[in-house]
């Protein structure tokens, strides 16, 4: 069942930040969390991307502050995220729903010049969106002051950890008071999540909007299993049948995201990648383009894919298996979103079965697998796929899973 917004506690101001960008029902998460933050306590909750999460938290961050403010500006909230795109959505949130609100914030992460940051923490700020390295950059020269914390949001936890953050979200946190209101936000609940809310969560109020290790239901998932050799060729094919106008891939490494890119550009299909040693301004310009379909296929890393925010897409494509399966939750979460259909392939060289096998165990499904006519991989199974060219499904775009 769905829950107007005038239902969770909010503000008036809040509402009509929230009514300015055509709302008017929360998503089960915001519907679970808005109120359990209102409250005041230590929250935990697992979401997949495209849920409305980062709403989730910013809109009664924005109200416990509003309530609490007056006196000397200072630094009363802390959002940490494992990435530069993710801050930076979550920076365009606070300022999208703190709009009517005498609230200053600012972003701070790497690739961006320090001297713009130090000035900006200067003027004075109520809430500090950050990666933890770039914090820790301001921390060591004194930019900042974080004993004035009421507030801490750990966003894609799991993510932050898996990114081995750990050690410096340790310390970060020795930096802010005991006495604080924490809430966490992860994809799943995995061993090292669970481990990081006892370790830094009062008795938390749980929340599980949908499974834990779910994916996103209104993505449809299939894979081609197929040699190494032939997987350039075998995404070529399927862009071009089935005429996809924009589609994210995914490589496990830089170098990998670089070569693809330029191998597709040479196959005729317009072609960016995005990584982690491009700079933020190379990786915002690819970002705009594909936004604006002047870029076919962004390919890119997990790190510089996390926090993408991209309406719409219809098309997410694993070119290289994530070696980490909970990787894979995250990768396909950036089509489906916000109730939109989504399309997810994998593409499975020999060597990766293993992997495939333990991505449908943690996603609790059965990933339908198949080989495309001239794609054939050199060495068969005896219970194999299917065969044949992709198929289509009823009411939907050529080559998406059936």
């Amino acid at each position: 069942m769905t829950q107007p917004f005038s239902d969770l506690g909010l503000d008036a101001e809040l509402l009509r930040a929230v009514q300015d960008q055509g709302y008017e029902t929360a998503t089960p998460i915001q519907a679970q969390a808005i109120p359990a933050v209102l409250d005041g306590g230590d929250v935990m909750a697992s979401a997949q991307t495209g849920t409305g999460k980062t709403a989730a938290f910013t809109l009664p961050l924005l109200q416990r502050l509003r309530q609490s403010g007056g006196g000397r500006r200072r630094i009363r909230a802390l959002v940490l995220t494992p990435t530069r795109e993710l801050a930076a959505q979550v920076a365009k949130s606070v300022d999208t729903y703190g709009r009517h609100l005498p609230l200053r914030s600012t972003e701070i992460y790497g690739g961006a010049p320090m001297g713009k940051q130090t000035a900006a923490l200067r003027r004075g700020v109520d809430i500090v969106v950050a990666t933890p390295g770039r914090l820790i950059d301001h921390l060591d020269r004194g930019n900042l002051d974080l004993g004035g914390i009421d507030l801490l949001v750990l966003d894609e936890a799991d993510r932050m950890l898996d990114m081995g953050f750990k050690p410096a979200i340790e310390r970060i946190l020795r930096a802010v008071p005991t006495h604080r209101q924490t809430l966490l936000f992860s994809a799943t609940f995995s061993g090292p999540v669970e481990k990081l809310a006892r370790q830094f969560l009062t008795a938390p109020t749980v929340i599980e909007a949908g499974s834990a290790n779910s994916t996103a239901e209104a993505v449809t998932q299939g894979a081609y299993f197929v040699d190494t050799g032939q997987k350039r060729a075998l995404l070529t094919h399927l862009i071009d049948d089935g005429d996809w106008s924009q589609v994210l891939v995914f490589t496990r490494t830089k170098r990998g995201a670089d070569r693809l890119a330029e191998q597709l550009e040479r196959d005729g299909i317009r072609a960016q990648s995005i990584h982690g040693d491009k700079s933020q301004g190379q990786r915002s310009k690819a970002l705009a383009a594909f936004k604006r379909h002047s870029v076919q296929a962004l390919v890119a890393t997990d790190v510089a894919a996390r926090g993408l925010d991209i309406a719409g897409l219809p098309y997410v494509v694993n070119y290289d298996l994530p070696n980490n399966p909970e990787d894979y939750i995250h990768r396909i979460g950036r089509t489906g979103r916000a109730g939109d259909a989504g399309t997810a392939w994998s593409l499975v060289a020999g060597e990766e079965r293993g992997r495939f096998k333990a991505i449908q165990r943690l996603v609790r499904r059965d990933i339908p697998a198949r080989v495309a006519e001239g794609f054939e991989p050199s060495v068969r199974r005896t219970a194999g796929p299917r065969r044949g060219p992709p198929r289509r499904a009823h009411n939907s775009r050529p080559g998406r899973p059936a």
